[in-house]
């Protein structure tokens, strides 16, 4: 089963609000998923081999369709909780991170059966009003979007000829990307978890990859990563929302 199949089959609701139900089948992915059971859409992937897949797969419909497609919740969701199972490889560190983002994910992809898209999540919270109010689905987007942004920088600074150590390119990337947005305690508490971070090595084994697939699906996200967060952007410029928060 492709992402490709799976936003075929499993998403073209796009305009439907029907009220989600209890035996309604989640789109998450989590690390026990991957560990325990294997990968349900790409089979024998890697955590983060699924995760280069799925987003290439995200990347490709908006590249198709261009910034003014309609993105469904479903499949954009399906695609960032891989990004969750990322951080939960990286131990108690990103912890915060992993708990914040992945709730985030949750509560949108609950949404989906209500909203059905991204578009609508952002409309229905500019109507009233709530846009950047704790709690609501477009606060949930745009502190997803970062969480997007927090793992491509990292491995941007994982992978560059400056050598940085595991601990310096996760310390970078939350300087650049979450830093600026969160409280003094928050940044302190993450600043200090970056001395429990494995190494580079230990995470490529923890990974169960070789140097040669990390650094190959490590490029692989940068470069798919992109377009989604430039799409998730161009919802909140199109309203004039600014992104400084």
């Amino acid at each position: 089963m492709t992402f490709q199949s799976f936003f075929n089959g499993k998403v073209k609701q796009n305009k439907q609000k029907n009220k989600t139900t209890d035996s309604e089948e989640s789109s998450i992915v989590t690390k026990r998923d991957i560990m325990e059971k294997g990968d349900s859409v790409y089979e024998n992937a890697t955590a983060l081999s699924a995760m280069a897949e799925a987003f290439e797969e995200l990347s490709g419909i908006i590249k198709e369709h261009g910034l003014d497609f309609d993105l469904s919740l479903k499949p954009f969701c399906h695609a960032c909780s891989y990004v969750s199972v990322l951080f939960g490889f990286l131990g108690f560190a990103f912890k915060f991170a992993e708990m914040e983002y992945t709730s985030k994910v949750r509560d949108l992809e609950r949404a989906s059966a209500t909203y059905g898209t991204l578009n609508n999540i952002l409309d229905f919270d500019v109507r009233n009003h709530s846009v950047k109010i704790q709690g609501s689905l477009s606060r949930n987007l745009r502190r997803v979007r970062q969480g997007l942004d927090l793992m491509r920088v990292l491995f941007k600074n994982f992978l560059s000829a400056d050598n940085y150590s595991l601990r310096e390119a996760a310390s970078s990337a939350y300087q650049d990307v979450c830093a600026p947005y969160h409280t003094w305690g928050i940044r302190t508490a993450a600043f200090a978890g970056m001395h429990t971070l494995p190494t580079k090595e230990q995470l490529v084994i923890n990974l169960h990859e070789t140097a040669e697939s990390t650094e190959k699906h490590m490029r692989r996200y940068i470069d798919a990563s992109l377009p989604v967060i430039e799409y998730i952007d161009n919802l909140f410029n199109l309203r004039r929302i600014p992104l400084n928060w």
